[in-house]
């Protein structure tokens, strides 16, 4: 699907229905549940060591400052030292930001697929690092370097904005995943396009979907946020299917897709 089709199908998409839609995800949620954790699980064993890689400045400075402190004269030095050493916490924050967000998009994008898969009974033809291949990978980081323009924007402007770009920025996971080569600009397009269409019953399905899978979780000892966590996904998952859809040449041509 070009992009013009996709704007085509979002432009003569039907209105989705709540009820529906959620009912769907509890459904769906039964039988995807472990692949979820294992995303999720995918997602973690990268993102935690990038975690304490950001923090690598923070123990060199208390390190040096220690150093300092024991042969005397580091007041000034010091200063410098914190300077530098906090000037450079913050580029490595938003490198590895960007790095993490980046694998997440293409792991979620997979788990997408995988959602797809179950739904509709396919044959399951893909790895879970299937984003991470060839063109692909550039794409994920400049989609990932937008997503986290859009959201320091609206952060910036009053916090009131993030509330309107959650749902464009959860579709935009969803549009990349069955779309891999549609251009990054009309990605975003898309999906502020699709977003603007469904606002409403979509901010209501992320945000009752977000609390159920959390307080599921906490009654499940806290340990099973790790299972229900990817339950939020689900009710966007339907929001694609039901408004642009997969097209007619779904089964012999979808799976196809980056399978290298």
């Amino acid at each position: 699907m070009n992009a013009n089709q996709l704007f085509e199908k979002i432009e003569n998409s039907n209105p989705i229905d709540f009820g529906n839609i959620f009912n769907k995800s509890i459904e769906l949620f039964k039988k995807i549940w472990l692949q979820g954790f294992i995303h999720l699980l995918i997602s973690m064993v990268i993102i935690i060591p990038l975690i304490f890689v950001m923090y690598i400045p923070i123990f060199a400075i208390a390190g040096m400052a220690g150093l300092e402190s024991n042969y005397g004269d580091y007041g000034y030095h010091q200063e410098e030292l914190s300077i530098g050493m906090t000037i450079l916490f913050v580029v490595l924050v938003i490198i590895i930001s960007m790095i993490a967000s980046a694998f997440q998009m293409g792991i979620m994008a997979h788990f997408y697929r995988v959602c797809k898969q179950v739904d509709m009974q396919l044959p399951e033809t893909t790895s879970y690092f299937m984003f991470f291949k060839g063109k692909y990978l550039g794409k994920i980081f400049t989609l990932a370097i937008a997503t986290f323009g859009i959201a320091l924007l609206a952060t910036l402007l009053c916090y009131l904005p993030i509330f309107y770009v959650m749902v464009p920025l959860q579709l935009l996971g969803v549009i990349f995943a069955f779309n891999p080569d549609v251009s990054t600009s009309d990605l975003i397009k898309a999906s502020f396009k699709l977003g603007n269409k469904i606002w409403l019953i979509a901010f209501g399905l992320i945000f009752i979907s977000s609390i159920l899978a959390q307080l599921v979780g906490m009654i499940l000892c806290f340990v099973g946020v790790f299972f229900t966590a990817s339950f939020v996904y689900l009710p966007v998952y339907y929001m694609y299917k039901d408004t642009i859809g997969f097209g007619n040449n779904d089964k012999s041509e979808s799976w196809n897709v980056i399978v290298e």
